[in-house]
């Protein structure tokens, strides 16, 4: 038995037995939530390309990210991902820009150099070697002042366990230490490790949720300090947001 025959099987449905389970809602109302967060993710950190940028997003899903991008008025966008089930699904939505496809195995091949290369709830999929060659490869293809943006589970985050093993197909798991270690070590130059979004439905519940989060997030710095270590690089949001530049 192959060491990567896990992949094959559970990436054939990806959607139906994780992404869609895992968000309580249909196909439709989870692109909508997904590229919503995207528009507060993302976006704001291509402040300074041109709507003309060439962008390629990797592992795209459903393609959400994509329609975010389109909707900006960014005009070059392409995506790939390895499940023809989220392949099948992004078209439904109206992302025809989404390919079947192993995207590393097309950066290996490519002669194209991008402006922007994503890569949303992607990097913990792949072992720490793969993970190392991955980052090589974006590293190598981007223009000079392009950027990576990536979103990965946080393990300093609370019950860091519910995000970074609710899905059995991850393979490896950053703080925003080792984010900035592995980014610098693949050869990008400035690298900046960032806090993601959190945001729930209602007004009350969200003045709820950030008045829990600042006394939840006060508590962790204490125990940070209890122990002598310093909170200046540690955050505790679900995930985090890694932009790395190529100068």
């Amino acid at each position: 038995m192959s060491g990567t025959q896990y992949r094959d099987v559970l990436y054939a449905n990806y959607h139906t037995n994780q992404s869609g389970r895992a968000s309580l809602t249909d196909a439709k109302s989870l692109f909508e939530r997904e590229k919503k967060q995207f528009e507060r993710e993302v976006l704001p950190k291509l402040s300074g390309f041109e709507k003309t940028a060439r962008i390629f997003d990797l592992g795209c899903g459903s393609g959400s990210l994509l329609m975010a991008l389109k909707q900006a008025g960014y005009s070059q966008v392409s995506g790939m991902d390895l499940s023809e089930e989220q392949v099948k699904m992004a078209h439904s939505m109206g992302v025809m820009e989404v390919v079947l496809g192993d995207a590393m195995q097309y950066l290996r091949d490519t002669s194209e150099g991008f402006d922007v290369i994503t890569g949303m709830d992607i990097i913990e999929h792949f072992t720490k070697d793969e993970l190392v060659e991955l980052l090589q490869l974006i590293q190598s293809k981007l223009n000079t002042g392009g950027v990576a943006i990536f979103r990965t589970p946080n393990m300093d985050a609370p019950v860091a366990s519910a995000f970074a093993l609710g899905d059995f197909t991850h393979e490896n798991y950053l703080n925003a230490s080792s984010a900035e270690q592995v980014m610098l070590s693949c050869g990008f130059q400035e690298v900046a490790v960032l806090p993601s979004t959190m945001r729930v439905n209602g007004i009350v519940k969200e003045i709820i949720r950030r008045i829990a989060y600042d006394w939840l997030e006060l508590i962790l710095k204490i125990q940070l300090f209890a122990t002598a270590r310093s909170t200046r690089k540690v955050l505790f949001t679900p995930n985090l947001i890694i932009v790395a530049r190529k100068k």
